[in-house]
């Protein structure tokens, strides 16, 4: 059987299996144990055995229970109530005034965090009640909480990031260095277009709080110092090399639940919720990447993704040609499937490409994250529309129309960060000179 034909006979069954509901990682699965069955009589059960062993016991992975561990714990804390109290006195000022405490907000819980859907979630249980009472536009601030709900995924520690690191085989440590500036850009990009809307629409913003004296502004912002000490601990404990990314990890868990003990919602219940949800999640990305690891082994035996890589290579397509096709199909794919399912699904094919193109593989991992985010915000299957609505109210279109800005505001940070690489890079190769 040609490759290409044999390419058409894989991707046909692999979308009919994805389409019947099965879960991704058995279809990934599925379409690795056929390419076995059609191109090659090596024992299955012996590739199966050894890459599902090397994609699940890195050491690497280590870092993702726990990194979902801890923000599953912080989700279940007042964190997200001191965050809106020790912003608002500082930000009245702004164009839009208020609404920039979801953005802001959001990232701040990115940091601890590494989950879309939990930083969405969290920030949002205070901030629309709290938003809506004061009187502010619900669409702004559903759309806000939308887009900057995907810095999550972008500002480390990410959990996409580690997914990434260990399918491409890059270093966790410096995809998350490379994801630190590219989200304060994200974040001014959000904070930008809130300021240009509210001078357009003034009539929709609230006007000022009455003033508050600086010591008592000083008061209230003392509410943001645990959550702060724990950014820092853990983003300049990976920075200055004192840890791994692993042990980093850990230690977040270790702050975490001492947040939690000091709040008061470390309880026997909250603390079995958090750790049954991040063993749920945990399984879930695991179960793909073995699935994937399967796949990808699979597909190295048919010879399509070498296949495909030289063809790239023969239409000589400038590497930004090659980055607006990439643009192309991750927004496709983000209508589609999840994020991690996106990663790890097209790395076996997209990876020698870029290699190829001459990209580097840490800025394609931010690079691909940014598109991770679109995903979380783009019908039918964006996790953090899902997370709107159940809070607001709306339908699905209502709130992906609010968070429409913001989806395009991320491909301008694509574009942006295509142009100017350095954004990404600076980070990683100040803390690893060549």
């Amino acid at each position: 059987m040609s490759l290409p034909i044999l390419s058409i006979v894989l991707l046909g069954f692999l979308v009919a299996i994805l389409a019947s509901g099965v879960w991704i990682a058995v279809g990934l699965g599925l379409v690795g144990l056929l390419s076995m069955v059609l191109v090659t009589d090596v024992p299955i059960g012996q590739v199966l055995a050894t890459t599902v062993w090397s994609a699940s016991s890195s050491w690497t992975l280590a870092a993702l229970p726990l990194f979902i561990w801890m923000g599953e714990i912080l989700f279940r804390t007042r964190l997200s109530e001191q965050m809106f109290q020790g912003l608002s006195p500082w930000l009245q000022w702004l164009p839009g005034r208020l609404i920039h405490t979801n953005i802001i907000g959001c990232g701040i819980f990115a940091a601890v965090s590494g989950s879309s859907a939990a930083t969405c979630a969290t920030i949002g249980k205070i901030a629309l009640p709290e938003l809506k009472k004061r009187g502010y536009d619900e669409s702004i601030s559903i759309g806000t909480l939308a887009g900057s709900g995907t810095l999550g995924l972008l500002i480390p520690p990410s959990i996409p990031m580690v997914v990434y690191a260990v399918t491409a085989n890059v270093s966790v440590l410096q995809v998350f260095l490379g994801g630190f500036l590219p989200g304060l850009l994200v974040m001014a990009l959000y904070m930008g277009y809130v300021m240009i809307w509210s001078w357009l629409n003034p009539d929709k913003v609230p006007p000022r709080d009455p003033p508050m004296a600086f010591l008592a502004k000083l008061r209230q912002s003392a509410k943001l110092a645990p959550c702060l000490l724990l950014i820092a601990a853990v983003f300049l404990s990976l920075v200055l090399g004192f840890a791994t990314a692993t042990e980093c990890a850990a230690w977040g868990v270790t702050g975490a639940l001492f947040l939690a003990w000091w709040s008061g919602t470390l309880t026997r219940e909250t603390l079995f919720e958090s750790i049954m949800s991040a063993t749920r999640l945990t399984c879930m990305i695991m179960l793909i990447l073995a699935g994937a690891a399967f796949c990808t082994a699979a597909m190295a035996y048919t010879g399509i993704p070498a296949a495909l890589a030289d063809w790239v290579k023969g239409q000589s397509l400038s590497p930004h040609m090659l980055v607006l096709a990439l643009t192309c199909m991750y927004i496709i794919l983000g209508c589609l499937i999840d994020g991690i399912s996106m990663i790890v699904l097209t790395a076996v094919i997209v990876l020698p490409m870029v290699k190829e193109a001459g990209f580097d593989l840490v800025w394609f991992g931010v690079y691909l994250v940014i598109h991770v985010e679109m995903a979380q915000i783009t019908p039918p299957v964006g996790f953090n529309l899902f997370v709107l609505q159940n809070m607001s109210g709306k339908d699905t279109m209502t709130i992906a129309k609010a968070a429409f800005p913001f989806f395009l505001l991320l491909n301008v940070a694509v574009i942006i960060i295509t142009t100017f690489p350095q954004i990404v890079l600076y980070l990683p190769k100040l803390a690893f000179p060549d």
